[in-house]
């Protein structure tokens, strides 16, 4: 069963500086709460150490109770400090009210959905999100230098995404044919390449930790699996005054969905571990028909939210946007390309090649 993490918003997020008033907001730096204004900062409560380590749930027992999405497209919340009525994506769990800058958190917890496991804090700052952004983009060889040099990120918004990771032990038994390339001689007499196959199966254990799958399909996937990976071991309990200031969002993928989709990852690494391992045991020159047969035991979960900054910067009227990880500070994203420095690269390569080949006499 799941313990109820409904909290009060106002006491637990929307906390007031003693100084000066002001709303305080998460901070990376620190790991605390920071006011905006006056540079008051003032620690998280926690538990002892033992205490902070995410608990895992069983998949089974979770899946029994049905498959768990967040259905309703909006929702209305009200400011429980100037009573304001703002009208939110139901998939956000938390933003500044944009009346009297309160943080807002909503219930992390309804009726149909699971409540966040834990939490990876931002420990990037927005500032270290900006440099290694623009270092990012020095690096880029095919970007226009006009872009490298008047590039200027957007304001960044710091935003906690929705993570499902599993762990399990996958047993696999297979089959599969391996094949060795030898040389033999035709029927008139010369020497050709073939490959002769050879039956094989056997057995192949994997233990799976902490695989994540995105729990939502608004970003770009592929932007995210250039900024992994995220250090979800390092995971602690879910506290709301860690996203206080900052939007976070709740999985629209559900639990199930994100398993199937777990699944078929592990599945393509598994086929790609058997097949090195086949090849090896074999001494094989390639491998075919490789057929798994696999058992997933002891599956567990966790639900968490994970850091990331987004932001774009625009060049020649079109907008290239990118993300930080916000534990590691890697930039993913896309950048302009210059056409000139593609043909002049490939001319480069043309040259080298038609060098190497009058120097060997092929020519």
């Amino acid at each position: 069963m799941y313990e109820d993490k409904r909290v009060d918003t106002k006491r637990e997020t929307d906390q007031k500086c003693p100084s000066c008033g002001g709303t305080m907001d998460f901070n990376p730096k620190t790991g605390g709460l920071t006011c905006p204004y006056c540079g008051y900062t003032r620690k998280i409560s926690v538990k002892e150490a033992e205490d902070r380590k995410v608990e895992e749930k069983d998949f089974l027992a979770e899946e029994k109770k049905g498959n768990f999405n967040w259905g309703a497209e909006k929702k209305t919340v009200v400011c429980k400090s100037c009573a304001a009525v703002s009208v939110y994506d139901a998939l956000q769990i938390s933003d500044v009210c944009p009346y009297c800058g309160s943080n807002q958190v909503t219930e992390e917890k309804g009726a149909d959905s699971l409540a966040p496991d834990g939490v990876c804090p931002f420990t990037v700052t927005d500032k270290e999100a900006g440099a290694n952004f623009h270092n990012w983009l020095k690096r880029k060889l095919f970007c226009p230098k006009a872009a490298k040099e008047g590039a200027k990120p957007e304001s960044f918004k710091g935003v906690y995404l929705p993570y499902w990771t599993f762990d399990t032990e996958a047993d696999v038994k297979y089959t599969a044919e391996y094949g060795k390339e030898k040389e033999v001689k035709d029927d008139e007499g010369e020497t050709k390449k073939v490959m002769e196959w050879y039956p094989t199966r056997g057995t192949y254990e994997k233990f799976i930790d902490e695989y994540p799958v995105p729990a939502t399909e608004r970003y770009d996937q592929g932007t995210l699996n250039m900024i992994k990976p995220f250090d979800t071991e390092n995971s602690i309990p879910y506290k709301p005054e860690y996203v206080a200031g900052f939007i976070s969002e709740r999985y629209s993928v559900g639990l199930q969905k994100g398993w199937n989709i777990a699944k078929e990852d592990i599945e393509s690494i598994l086929h790609s571990e058997i097949t090195d391992k086949i090849e090896e045991e074999n001494d094989a020159d390639d491998v075919r028909k490789l057929d798994m047969k696999i058992k997933y035991n002891d599956i567990k979960y966790k639900y968490l939210l994970l850091p990331i900054w987004l932001s774009s910067f625009k060049y020649k009227e079109k907008i290239y946007r990118f993300m930080v990880n916000g534990r590691t500070g890697k930039v993913g994203g896309r950048s302009p390309v210059s056409p000139a420095r593609v043909a002049l690269a490939i001319g480069i390569v043309i040259a080298i090649i038609l060098l190497i080949l009058k120097l060997s006499g092929n020519i």
